[in-house]
């Protein structure tokens, strides 16, 4: 379980390194989807060296989860959590941080790997996974983020997000804003978006049925062309669908994103996730082929 909380930064880390602070002993164990890891973890958290155009990274996809939530009682640092058992009704104002460098690699609470440049986050409380709506107040800017990880513990703050939201958010470099969170019902989400989306007779569940064609899943966005390639290479190994580079081009940057399909069903696209996952192999989302 990874503890950590972004504390106050000075004005020359913030205009030398673009830090927001965190600290919290982590596993280190290092996932294949993980971009850029340094051999040697960096004792200070904060912003990558190798920078990426955010603006092309797709916000996280609301899919309904179909195996247990993690949401049992822990305690850290003395104090005891209890975490909500369904945070699709949640909602609460407060102030977010981003953890970045420091954790970047190692695996989440929920058992994933954390990628700065993923569009994730850490609660206390909130049911593992949860897919939230965060509000920067102060811009109106917002994000759609898989919640997947625990913490800030050293703080009051109420989330602590991916490098990459707060950098869409607009607050990486300040380091915290003040934010609303709310929580997504997958279901929901999916008949909004995708108008015919069917929910099966066990909806109670979170089980749809199809998928509205055109979907892929991208398991991974990469600055580096080679971290893309070895990513897509382990996936070709393990998978028949097919697996491709889908690059995005912003000015002089270059995201080069992994993405499994086209896939034809919600069935296909839950078994996927839940190997890969388990395997260590990304974070798998959702996306409309682009």
């Amino acid at each position: 379980m990874l503890s950590k909380a972004c504390g106050a930064c000075s004005a020359l880390l913030l205009a030398v390194l673009l830090t927001a602070c965190s600290s919290a002993p982590v596993t280190p164990s290092v996932g294949a989807s993980a971009p850029h890891v340094p051999a040697v973890r960096p004792s200070v958290d904060g912003a990558p060296q190798y920078h990426v155009d955010v603006s092309s990274i797709p916000d996280a996809v609301p899919t309904p989860h179909n195996g247990p939530y993690k949401a049992s009682p822990y305690t850290v640092l003395g104090r005891r959590y209890e975490p909500m058992q369904d945070g699709r009704r949640y909602r609460e104002e407060g102030e977010a941080s981003w953890y970045g460098t420091k954790f970047h690699g190692q695996h989440t609470a929920n058992g994933e790997v954390y990628d700065l440049y993923g569009m994730t986050a850490a609660h206390k409380t909130l049911p593992l996974p949860t897919y939230v709506q965060v509000t920067n107040l102060e811009n109106g800017l917002q994000v759609v983020l898989r919640v997947n990880d625990r913490g800030p513990f050293y703080s009051d703050r109420i989330i602590d997000l991916s490098y990459a939201a707060a950098k869409k958010l607009g607050f990486a470099e300040r380091g915290t804003a003040r934010v609303r969170v709310e929580g997504i019902d997958p279901v929901a989400w999916q008949q909004q978006q995708n108008p015919g989306y069917l929910v099966t007779a066990d909806a109670a569940s979170s089980a749809p049925t199809p998928v509205s064609a055109g979907y892929y899943l991208q398991v991974g966005a990469f600055a580096s062309e080679q971290s893309a390639a070895q990513l897509r290479s382990q996936l070709q190994a393990r998978l028949n669908d097919p697996v491709f580079i889908s690059p995005v081009q912003q000015n002089a940057q270059t995201l080069h994103r992994v993405r499994v399909g086209p896939l034809s069903s919600h069935a296909e696209a839950q078994r996927l996730i839940d190997s890969l996952r388990a395997a260590n192999l990304g974070n798998p989302a959702l996306v409309p082929a682009q």
